[in-house]
């Protein structure tokens, strides 16, 4: 079986993630890992928290703590939030780690014995009431494109233009809010990314089924314009990786630390050392290093779009520039956006649902199936509470747990807790069978492709079958006649509801694990669907689960409507 090492973008720590970050990356590579792990590959999924930079220092400036300590409650709520979204990460690391801190200043000082790194004397705003410069996200202003008023002075969160803070129009600083700024020289160190366009291209070109939207964002930012330009690798900052070539100064430097967007990405590997650290794993080479074992492993990244041109460029620059035998991207699965109910998703407004709010209304299941099943795959995406409601009061309560609650209450009435016997299969489990060893074929082939909108129908219409399938054999009615055909009509069902016990899990762990808790039954991965629906043997015991999941009522859904619409403090 094939090794799988998988990451998602690192969330930074500035608090509590909204549905839209969630359905970015994490909750897509955590699908994609269960998977993988139940067709019996060996999964090494990783993740962390970006804690550089000045998202950190004003979280932490605006909670009233020194940035370390905020850093590391922020990390633990963090933590449990991926905890309580069942997300099985195999390690949840820190880029502020000391592991990431040494890699970090390792992988300057051979970019820099490469080449591949220019000190460079800039420009940059200096504000006077602060008596500091100000890197790029500590200055806001009306963007030049399209007018958005808070715009950073690296990027419009409106538009998504890159920008310089230079181009803001009425800058001010984010500290102070002071306008008193003016432009002075300092020196920093940039990455020369252009002098690895071709080989960057090469490589892009060389990687096989990429998403559109992954290589059209990594075509663009290498030709569109001026291509493919240096990039700034250090800021003035306090609170981050200390620029070092490794363990010696770098002159000229003091004072200064890595920009945040080259030390995040090499955290992956950071963090794969810190869970041999944290005696969860013996050999993190094995994972990152081809020289190590690591040229047989497949290497699969998630994120949004907007984290699409560090890790198609930027990083790989990183990794190619060192000279040294580690281990790239195989292939990167990036999604659009989901937008919030006729809007965006608002962090500093509070609009939309955050991760805590999901999981004190409804249990994680409830937002894995709507989030999986609706992912910006190809396209935008909304979040609505109608559609919400309508999901899971029909995929989730009306067809898989209507359905398992039907077949064990119905066993239990007639047969007793456990699987009959007697009877024989006829033309219509022979028809189901064929159904379901087509859709099977289907649902394995998206999720190995990682489709998801499309694995997520497939499996629906899987749990339709067995509905339909019930519905129309009767055993209620066919009890009556010949009670060895009920007892026929129920055993397949019971073992229908085992299938879709393992087929569901990647999707709706928690209830999978009710289900295989009821059923007494193993995990195994279906072979073929025939020996699947045989699985449970006439005599095997089960119990009547509890309720898989309840509906959403209209007056549950109009209170959530109104709760979080709102600006949130």
């Amino acid at each position: 079986m094939a090794r799988v090492l998988i990451t998602s973008a690192i969330p930074y720590i500035n608090g509590i993630k909204h549905l839209g970050n969630l359905v970015g990356s994490q909750l897509p590579a955590d699908l994609y890992a269960r998977y993988m792990r139940a067709r019996g590959h060996e999964v090494m999924f990783l993740c962390a928290t970006d804690e550089h930079g000045t998202p950190a220092e004003l979280a932490a400036a605006k909670a009233g703590k020194p940035v370390a300590e905020y850093c590391a409650e922020m990390w633990q709520v963090q933590k449990d939030l991926s905890d309580g979204f069942r997300l099985s990460f195999d390690h949840f690391g820190r880029s502020s780690s000391a592991q990431n801190r040494k890699l970090t200043q390792h992988f300057a000082r051979v970019l820099d014995e490469a080449g591949l790194i220019a000190e460079v004397s800039e420009t940059q705003m200096y504000s006077h009431a602060d008596g500091r410069f100000l890197p790029d996200r500590y200055i806001e202003g009306t963007c030049p494109n399209c007018g958005f008023e808070s715009a950073r002075g690296d990027q419009c969160d409106n538009c998504t233009k890159q920008l310089n803070p230079v181009e803001l129009i009425n800058p001010r600083s984010t500290i102070s809010g002071s306008t008193d700024l003016e432009m002075r020289e300092t020196k920093h160190l940039h990455l020369r990314q252009s002098t690895m366009k071709d080989r960057l291209e090469e490589w892009i070109d060389s990687r096989e089924g990429w998403p559109i939207l992954t290589t059209s964002i990594a075509k663009k930012w290498l030709n569109d314009g001026d291509g493919l330009q240096d990039r700034g690798i250090t800021r003035d900052l306090d609170w981050g990786v200390p620029v070092q070539k490794g363990d010696a100064p770098w002159p000229g430097m003091e004072g200064k630390v890595f920009y945040v967007w080259f030390d995040a990405p090499i955290e992956y590997i950071a963090c794969a050392q810190e869970w041999v650290d944290a005696g969860k794993g013996e050999d993190w080479a094995r994972w990152w290093r081809t020289d190590k074992g690591a040229e047989d492993v497949r290497y699969v990244q998630f994120m949004g779009k907007d984290n699409v041109p560090f890790h198609t460029l930027s990083f790989p620059v990183t990794i190619l520039g060192s000279g040294e035998p580690w281990k790239l991207v195989d292939y990167i699965k990036s999604f659009n956006y989901l937008n919030y109910d006729g809007g965006q998703f608002s962090t500093s407004r509070g609009r939309g649902v955050f991760m805590d709010q999901a999981l004190e209304i409804l249990p994680s299941d409830y937002w894995r199936w709507w989030l999986l099943s609706h992912a910006p795959e190809n396209s935008d995406s909304e979040f609505t509470w109608e559609n919400f409601q309508a999901s899971v009061n029909k995929d989730l309560a009306d067809v898989l747990g209507n359905f398992v609650s039907r077949v064990t209450k119905f066993c239990r009435s007639k047969f007793g807790e456990a699987v009959p016997e007697g009877g024989a299969y006829g033309p219509q489990e022979d028809a189901l069978m064929a159904e379901l060893t087509r859709r099977l074929g289907a649902y394995q082939g998206h999720m190995e492709a990682i489709e998801i909108r499309k694995a997520a129908t497939e499996l629906r219409a899987m749990w339709a079958a067995g509905n339909e399938y019930l519905q129309d054999a009767a055993p209620w009615a066919a009890f009556k006649e010949d009670p060895a055909r009920a007892a026929a009509i129920v055993r397949l069902s019971l073992n229908l509801i085992r299938l879709y016990t393992v087929l569901s899990a990647p999707f709706v762990p928690d209830a999978a694990a009710a289900l295989r808790t009821a059923m007494a039954c193993d995990d195994a991965w279906p072979t073929d669907v025939e020996s699947a629906l045989n699985a449970l043997p006439a005599g095997h015991g089960f119990s009547v689960p509890e309720n898989l999941f309840r509906k959403i009522t209209d007056e549950e859904r109009e209170g959530w409507q109104a709760q979080f619409a709102g600006v949130r403090d």
